[in-house]
């Protein structure tokens, strides 16, 4: 007969093995995986044969009426570039976040998560918004004034959006979100209140078509900054998903944009013409003289 004693002294003596692991240590790595990478290499061949049209539509106008096309082309060729980078892998980064979890009864336990945050997609935005900007801005008879307040925002929103992407701690990342965010709206009191009253005075084929290429922009523009939120800012969809998202809207940011609005532009029989610098050079009073003799020196 077995003693109870006994067997409650055996059981409370065994080793009880303890976990080695604590739960939340093991690192998080998100990143792209093929379904990613063919959506970069698709945009990128989709960018760099709307450059391409772009250049050979600039080539077939004469030098005065080609300011829309050139500033297009740069736009498309930027992402090219963009897009390149990002697709052979030179042009990501990663960024570390550490999530704390508060327990009452047990140690705090910490989340590591390693995200791919692609760098070259902010180059890009930082150098082709503001062409296309322009590009609206020219559209609409802007003066030069407004013209620089909505450029300098639009790259104070990129700049923000950047250091976000690359912040560790989650509440200064949501405030460089919030600065972005405001100077989103700077961007939209320009284009929308100053721009469409501007186009207004303009004829009215100029003034109803930016009001549709600026308001087909802006809401485009208005959907990136969700992206961000739900992709680098609360990691809720994956690395591809965000790549995909932003594909799809620099597509149309960017090529069907481009085509909209030079083939609209160029069937306006009063399209913008330009002349003097643009077209010509600097003239004989404004070039520089190297090695003429002056014989009263």
């Amino acid at each position: 007969m077995i003693d109870p004693v006994e067997a409650l002294k055996k059981h409370t003596s065994a080793s009880i093995p303890m976990p080695t692991v604590i739960p939340g240590n093991t690192p998080i790595y998100q990143k792209a995986t093929d379904a990613g990478h063919r959506t970069l290499w698709v945009v990128f061949v989709i960018m760099l044969l709307s450059s391409i049209a772009f250049y050979i539509m600039a080539f077939r106008v004469p030098v005065q009426k080609r300011m829309f096309h050139i500033l297009t082309s740069f736009i498309t060729t930027f992402a090219t570039l963009s897009y390149y980078a990002m697709a052979v892998g030179d042009g990501v980064g990663q960024n570390k976040i550490v999530i704390k979890h508060t327990q009452k009864h047990f140690p705090d336990t910490f989340d590591t998560i390693y995200r791919e945050v692609y760098w070259a997609r902010y180059v890009d935005w930082s150098l082709t918004t503001p062409l296309l900007l322009l590009d609206l801005c020219l559209l609409a008879g802007l003066n030069g004034a407004s013209i620089l307040v909505a450029i300098v925002a639009d790259v104070i929103m990129i700049l923000t959006g950047l250091f976000a992407a690359f912040t560790v701690e989650e509440s200064p990342k949501w405030g460089w979100y919030a600065m972005a965010c405001i100077a989103y709206l700077v961007v939209i009191y320009q284009l929308a209140l100053n721009g469409r009253a501007t186009a207004k005075q303009k004829d009215s084929k100029t003034a109803t078509f930016f009001a549709a290429i600026g308001g087909f922009t802006l809401l485009l523009w208005t959907v990136y900054p969700i992206i961000w939120g739900i992709a680098d800012g609360s990691r809720n969809i994956d690395v591809n998903a965000e790549i995909i998202a932003y594909a799809v809207l620099d597509i149309l940011a960017k090529p069907v944009f481009g085509f909209w609005l030079l083939f609209t532009h160029d069937n306006f029989a009063s399209s913008a013409s330009i002349d003097g610098f643009w077209a010509n050079g600097l003239g004989k009073e404004g070039t520089l003289r190297i090695g003429d003799d002056d014989e009263g020196a």
